[in-house]
């Protein structure tokens, strides 16, 4: 028999299997050892008073050993021999795209500037050891896309956009924990991510599909009004190669020569609304004090804490993004002359120090001009004065929270995450107007809403820009083609269509399908 229930329980007793078991069977009237097996199927933490409680949804086997592995499998078929399908890019909409073409009996052939996941961390170390960007290989470029390397968030709010249970289900087939099925705010962890992905490139490969590391996109191929291939050239080598079939363009939110060679081409792309701010850090300690409301923090048994602001200023929405509890804080420029910063946490996240994005929305009609490069173009400039305010390195200019809030400039700045070094600087004066007003309005507002959030033991980290593309490819919302060019299907966050990880996964694998059908008709 399996029973379904709902219990909330101390932190304590929701820490393991075992004092679960002993739970339910003393609270439920259950015989421990008829109990075979028990599964969470949901799980969040309510901190909203001072005791904290956590609240589990769990599927009981009473005298009954489970059937399946905790997931649902999917089943890839040998493509080596059907139609292709041309994928550029292989962060996770181009991944979810090509495992999707192969359980639809299509053969993806993928096509990646960067490098695979793990040479790629080579490159990410230069950037703080030596100050190095390489414009092809960095925390934006490469297998796995920029959330390889930027913590591994699997929480979505575009549930009636796609399947996100098949998601989860795929990245858990290919090795990430089955917490990931059950926790409220899902993550897989820095440290793990890159192992799921290359199990997931393994599974493309054996179902016969292609991948092509440092294979750089330089033009599509149109014929008679259709995208048919591209042409491409390898990076380690110089030689130029055509793939044909219809191309599912998945290049991410950073490929900004993508953007400028689609303008050029004619092919439609709108300027789109983007958020800019900086990284917000305090100690990790503090966070779980505010938000479990103890002077002891979190405790044995309890997670890094998260929060979660959201305000209006000025007709602008002022919000924190990608919150990485007990992360660090990364160098993710993608070439030189740039400064940009993200935050990362590994599975365990036991960092000393918790960061979040705080971002102010910027709509097209903030920005002069009438260019659909011209979001783009303002988020270089802004990454351009960041630069040369940090000294023309990957140094950070940075300030205390409260001093930013005062217009004041910090004369020493606290220890951070943020492995090139920071250098202190007048946030308030140089940033956008517009942007740094309407900061430290929010900054004061969310200090009103949680005692203990604005002070000076944390640092404002300049400068936050690459939370989504700042332009929108054109497609039609039922074909998922391109405006103008058939057999162009745009995809996931580069597009413009998605924003994260799984939502992403989800954009990726409606892309597959309608590329398939594409096919079928052909």
């Amino acid at each position: 028999m399996i029973q379904e229930m709902q219990i909330r329980v101390l932190p304590q007793i929701a820490a393991s299997t075992a004092t679960i078991r002993e739970y339910v069977a003393r609270e439920k009237g259950i015989d421990s050892r008829t109990i075979r097996d028990i599964r969470v199927v949901k799980r969040s933490i309510d901190a909203r008073h001072r005791q904290v409680f956590v609240n589990l949804s769990l599927r009981v086997y009473v005298n009954e050993t489970p059937a399946d592995e905790g997931f649902s499998r999917v089943d890839y078929p040998d493509v080596s021999e059907a139609q292709q399908v041309v994928v550029v890019g292989e962060g996770p909409a181009g991944l979810f795209a090509a495992l999707r073409l192969i359980e639809l009996g299509k053969r993806p052939v993928v096509v990646e500037r960067g490098k695979d996941v793990r040479q790629r961390k080579l490159d990410l170390a230069q950037i703080s050891k030596r100050q190095k960007v390489d414009p092809e290989s960095n925390y934006c470029f490469g297998e796995g896309g920029a959330g390889a390397y930027s913590d591994g968030k699997l929480y979505t709010r575009s549930k009636k956009r796609g399947n996100v249970e098949k998601i989860l289900n795929v990245f858990c087939q290919h090795g990430a924990s089955l917490d990931i099925l059950c926790d409220a705010h899902p993550h897989i962890g820095t440290d793990k991510l890159p192992r799921v992905i290359e199990a997931m490139r393994n599974t493309i490969i054996n179902a016969g599909g292609e991948v092509h590391h440092e294979t750089k996109m330089t033009r599509l191929i149109v014929n008679a009004g259709a995208v048919v291939g591209i042409e491409a050239v390898s990076l380690a080598t110089g030689q130029e190669r055509q793939y044909r079939g219809p191309v599912i363009l998945a290049t991410g939110h950073s490929a900004r020569d993508v953007y400028t060679y689609l303008y050029d081409a004619k092919i439609e792309i709108e300027a789109k609304g983007i958020a800019v701010g900086a990284r917000l850090e305090h100690p990790s300690r503090l966070i779980d004090q505010i938000q479990y409301h103890n002077r002891e923090g979190r405790g044995r048994y309890l997670p890094a804490a998260e929060y979660s602001f959201v305000t209006q200023v000025d007709g602008r929405g002022v919000y924190s993004f990608c919150m990485c509890p007990g992360g660090f804080i990364i160098p993710a420029a993608t070439d030189k002359q740039q400064i940009v910063v993200n935050g990362m946490s590994p599975s365990n996240r036991g960092g000393q120090w918790s960061n979040s994005g705080m971002v102010v929305e910027l709509r097209p009609e903030d920005v002069e001009g009438d260019s659909p490069l011209r979001m783009m173009q303002w988020q270089q400039q802004v990454e351009r004065d960041c630069w040369q305010q940090g000294n023309m390195k990957q140094t950070a200019p940075a300030q205390r929270m409260v001093d930013f809030v005062n217009g004041k400039l910090s004369y020493d700045l606290p220890r951070s995450s943020y492995s090139p070094g920071l250098i202190s600087s007048p946030l308030h004066f140089w940033l956008p107007s517009h942007v740094g007003k309407r900061l430290r309005e929010g900054f004061k507002d969310f200090g009103r809403k949680s005692h203990g959030f604005l002070t000076n033991e944390a640092v404002v980290i300049a400068v936050e820009t690459r939370t989504s593309s700042p332009v929108r490819i054109v497609r039609d919302n039922e074909t998922l083609m391109h405006v103008g060019v058939e057999g162009l299907f745009p995809c996931g966050e580069g597009a413009g269509y998605a924003g994260g990880i799984v939502s992403a996964g989800v954009d990726g694998e409606r892309c597959a399908e309608m590329a398939a059908e594409y096919l079928s008709r052909l």
